[in-house]
Order: C-alpha cells, then structure tokens, then sequence
C-alpha cells in the first residue's frame, strides 16, 4: 500500500493541490488524509475512488491490483478465482495460464 500512497502524492502535486484541499474534497481531517498518504491506513475502493474522483484521474492511476500495491489477500482471492474456473471446466485466457 506504501506505493499507492506515494503514486497519490506524486499526482497530487503534479497538480499543485495541497493536503487539506484533498482532505476539505473528501470530507475529512487533513491528518486523517496525510495517514493515506503515508500508508497508516488502508486505500478501499472507496477511498480510491474519492481521491480519484478529485484528482481526476482513474483509480488504475493510482493503485493497481499488483503485488506492488496489495494485500496477500488479493494473490488468495486471484489463486482460488483460478481454481473455481479449472475446476468448472471454464477456459482461461493465454495471459493468466
């Protein structure tokens, strides 16, 4: 999450925007934002989504399902989709094989 977080700070002040207007934007305190930037929190979709939303700018931009940018829950999540789609005789693409 380290990543996503810093990927929000570069984009922002690529934008020249500062911590409390993306704070003021989300309707929270400017340290409560800074702890995004700084990965004490975790980055929800839903977080993701506001910060994007104000950045304009898609949420892909910022933080990517990658092992760079999640938890060991989403590596969990994407072995059993997998195994649900070999199991069930569903045909996966080249890329994911």
């Amino acid at each position: 999450m380290k990543i996503c977080g810093q990927n929000i700070r570069k984009i922002r002040r690529d934008k020249d925007l500062t911590q409390e207007y993306m704070a003021f934007e989300m309707g929270i305190s400017q340290k409560a934002y800074s702890d995004i930037e700084n990965a004490k929190v975790k980055i929800n979709l839903d977080i993701l989504t506001k910060i994007s939303d104000i950045l304009n700018i898609k949420p892909s931009d910022i933080c990517g399902i990658s092992h760079k940018c999640s938890t060991d829950d989403y590596e969990v999540k994407y072995n059993e989709l997998l195994e649900y789609l070999k199991k069930n005789n569903i045909s996966l693409p080249q890329d994911f094989q």
